[in-house]
This record gives C-alpha cells, structure tokens and sequence, in this order.
C-alpha cells in the first residue's frame, strides 16, 4: 500500500497562488506516475496534471498549462502543484493519485493510489 498525504489548500482571493505539496509513503516503481485531479461539487473529476518519474516527464491539460505547474523532488517522494492567477472557477478539492506502473496520465483509472484531497476555495 502507499499513502498519500495532500497538503497546501486553502482559501484565497482571485488572482492569487497556492502552492499544493502530496507526500507518498514510498515510490511504487521507477516508472509510476503521480498526477493533480480535482473534483468541484457536482461535477467529474477532472485531471489537473501529472508527473512521470522514470522520463522525468511532465502532462497537463492546454487548459490548465500557464497557471498551474507540476514538480517533484524524487528524494522525498513529495510532488508539488503550483497554482497562479487563481480564478473562482478553480475552486475544488484537489486529490494527489499514484500509479504503480505506467498505462497514461489523465484518466482515474491510470492510478491505484489516492489521498484523501486538499480544499482550494477561491473567492472573487
């Protein structure tokens, strides 16, 4: 098993950043990915961004790319979500997801692993 542990949300007003950190108990394998979800009320969850480890690869979607930026430090296992210029629509919690192997990025089911997801509320 691996636990995930999502830290870093918060409130804040439009415009402003957040910085989203996820802790993973241990590495799955050299080839797992880690990847950003977030789920508003009432809708899907929608991939926000992901990791590849072995090809020190990064994905995100077009429509999240400039604002939102993916990292990690292999070292501590921790993966990081940068979040600018903040906008109500991106209220959500965010949810930090491991994979054991590598089958894709973007989809829910790529991933075993799931932590229990950070808040972001971003008022106007």
């Amino acid at each position: 098993q691996v636990q995930l542990v999502e830290s870093g949300g918060g409130s804040v007003q439009a415009g402003g950043s957040l910085r989203l950190s996820c802790v993973a108990s241990r590495r799955t394998s050299t080839n797992n990915s880690v990847g950003w979800f977030r789920q508003a009320p009432g809708k899907e969850r929608e991939f926000v961004a992901a990791i590849r480890w072995g090809a020190s690869l990064t994905y995100s979607p077009d429509s999240m790319k400039g604002r939102f930026t993916i990292s990690g430090d292999s070292a501590k296992n921790t993966v990081y979500l940068q979040m600018n210029s903040l906008k109500p629509e991106d209220t959500a919690v965010y949810y930090c997801a491991a994979s054991n192997g590598f089958s894709g990025v973007s989809r829910t089911s790529d991933y075993d692993y799931w932590g229990q997801g950070t808040q972001v509320t971003v008022s106007s």
